[in-house]
């Protein structure tokens, strides 16, 4: 196997050619330069024969490349010949020397470009694509590390592991996901947890879509149970806000989840809220004050009050302590919006339950999955993602300001649809309170040990101060020219790899990782979990016809044959034996139903009588 550098090279790239290799996009080969052995990249690759119409100007095979080919004793006249551009994953001190030779390197010779960390301190989240050859050097310890799954198929590892650094994560901290419908973005993210879960590192993660659930196994013997790695929590049933834990900063953040408070609904909910106030205590304030206001002064309240007796006067004298306290200080305007919001807050129940649970859950070492509409989430995400951010960050300080606090473990945040929760635009329902505690930890979270995993559809409405922080992408199939505009500018992304975004194949992912420098090939590993909705629609449409058929076979057997004239009788049998009420035109609808489908058969005579069809 001959492979030489050819034609013009720089210190970056330089072309190879061979006549009996193939090159493989993202493949490592090594130039033996005469000075040192230099480790380069794939990019970009060709076929050449005498048949093929010469390119144009400017593409890859000139006439000053055959003619190289040619001096390097490639026989174009008969062979087909196989070229390559090679970009060197360091830049060198000087250009490469046309006519060196090229080879697979081993993996001690590059190991460093691949693994930054020991197993023990790494995620196993897939291959590194057309490393074969370099794998069949490597140790044990690095293969039958993962399944991959490819055209359905579960295939036995045979590339070098992909080791997400998640110790390097303390200096570039947060990872972002991207990737359009069905290029397998929130199967990698499955992938991601699954890892995080095994290394016992606690987190929370947002789940609209009821679909972060890891009992349902993937392939028997595969992978971990995690089943006890994680613990679901359903806002409104199982988890909640208790309102006397929450402070005004939180108050005035939960409010303003509905729509972007004034200065005046601020200073309302400031004046309004005390210390360790009840949910009834605070509505009953801001009730009153509303309903002083619009009496209009306190001479009338106290009129009402003279005419008052018993309940009615108690009620109105405490409207009066009220408005006397709060009506200077807070505008009618803005206590009208302030109680409208918290009204609509209201309405989600969040204030049912307690996070103790969730907080037990991540001090565990677990995965806390916090389920609900998108709106019940965006809301109770201000709030618990608040709470902990704050409990770690007091524990932290306090090590500083050598005071004695209860430890709370460092935790990741994860969401798909990041953009419903940090989005980019500033107008209606964009402008949300989660977004800003989110942009906080995307800037200050590194410090305290508190990382974000957002996956989204759209990294264009992402946040771009969030977006800007994130030191790992995992980059999916593509096609939105907007969104491969974004990661154009936020990754490393080279033009050969932009432009093959829309072609990528489920599950195949660029992975730029500050902490490896560059952009890797990565086919993601096969999760070990299945997501709850993974089931095919349509079977789920046929299956339940089936089942649906079958019902009604089991339900009218007994009472078979059926005629027109005994129709009533045979609903009132079915109502007592099977305790299933129908009308007389409904059992016919049956009848007819299950005739037309083979079911049954339907005999004429002097009446129309329906039999079962024992073939079928």
């Amino acid at each position: 196997m001959d492979i030489k550098i050819i034609g013009m090279t720089d210190q970056q790239e330089a072309y190879v050619g061979s006549n009996d290799r193939k090159f493989r996009i993202n493949e490592f080969l090594i130039i033996e330069d005469p000075l040192e052995d230099i480790l380069g990249e794939v990019v970009e690759v060709h076929t050449y024969n005498r048949y093929i119409t010469m390119p144009k100007e400017g593409e890859m095979l000139n006439q000053e490349l055959i003619e190289n080919l040619v001096s390097l004793g490639f026989n174009l006249e008969e062979d087909t010949i196989y070229l390559g551009k090679i970009r060197l994953l360091e830049e060198n001190n000087y250009p490469i020397e046309t006519g060196s030779s090229c080879r697979v390197p081993f993996f001690e010779e590059v190991k460093k470009y691949f693994m930054t960390e020991t197993l023990n301190k790494t995620l196993n989240i897939g291959v590194i694509r057309n490393t074969d050859d370099i794998f069949k050097t490597c140790p044990f310890e690095y293969k039958k590390l993962c399944l991959t799954l490819e055209d359905g198929e579960f295939k036995e590892q045979r590339e070098l592991p992909y080791l997400l650094n998640l110790y390097g994560m303390h200096q570039y901290p947060h990872i972002g996901i991207f990737g359009g419908s069905g290029s397998g973005k929130s199967y990698g993210l499955r992938v991601l947890i699954e890892e995080l879960m095994q290394k016992n590192v606690p987190g929370i993660i947002l789940d609209p879509h009821y679909e972060m659930d890891f009992t349902l196994r993937s392939k028997d013997g595969y992978g971990p149970d995690y089943s006890a790695n994680f613990s679901k929590f359903v806002i409104g049933d199982n988890t909640g806000i208790r309102f006397t834990d929450i402070n005004t900063r939180q108050l005035k953040a939960l409010i303003g989840t509905s729509s972007k408070l004034t200065e005046g609904m601020e200073s309302v909910i400031e004046n309004l809220h005390k210390p360790n106030d009840s949910l009834q205590s605070f509505s009953n304030r801001l009730q009153r004050l509303i309903d002083g206001q619009k009496i209009g002064n306190s001479q009338k309240i106290l009129e009402m009050i003279n005419f008052a007796e018993g309940e009615e006067r108690k009620n109105l004298e405490e409207m009066l302590k009220v408005y006397n306290t709060f009506n200077d200080k807070c505008p009618p305007s803005s206590v009208f919006g302030v109680s409208w919001r918290f009204n609509r807050l209201l309405k989600l129940k969040i204030f049912e339950h307690d996070s103790k649970l969730v907080y037990d859950c991540i001090k565990m070492g677990k995965i806390a999955v916090i389920q609900g509409s998108v709106k019940i989430i965006q809301v109770y995400s201000t709030y618990i993602i608040n709470s902990l951010y704050d409990l770690r960050r007091d524990y932290k300080d306090s090590i500083i300001n050598e005071k004695s606090i209860d430890y709370f473990p460092p935790f990741f945040i994860i969401t798909d649809e990041a953009h419903n929760f940090a989005p980019q635009s500033f107008d209606g329902n964009g402008d949300l309170s989660s977004k800003y505690v989110l942009r906080e930890i995307a800037q200050e979270g590194r410090k305290y040990g508190v990382f974000l995993v957002l996956a989204t559809q759209r990294p264009s409405l992402l946040d771009n101060t969030i977006t800007a922080q994130l030191n790992t992408k995992f980059i999916y199939r593509t096609t939105r020219s907007t969104d491969i505009q974004t990661i154009k500018e936020e990754t490393d992304l080279s033009i050969e790899q932009t432009n093959r975004l829309p072609y990528l194949k489920t599950g195949d992912v660029f992975l730029s990782e500050s902490a490896i420098g560059r952009t890797m090939y990565v086919r993601v590993r096969a999760s070990h979990t299945l997501t709850p909705h993974g089931e095919n629609p349509f079977d789920e449409l046929y299956n339940r016809q089936e089942q649906s058929i079958s019902d009604m076979i089991d339900m009218i057997k007994d009472f078979l044959p059926v005629n027109e004239l005994n129709l009533m009788s045979v609903c009132k049998d079915i109502q007592e034996n099977k305790g299933k009420v129908y009308t007389v035109d409904q059992l016919k609808n049956i009848l007819e139903d299950l005739t037309d489908k083979g079911y049954l058969i339907k005999e004429r005579g002097l009446l129309v009588k329906y039999i079962l069809n024992e073939e079928n």
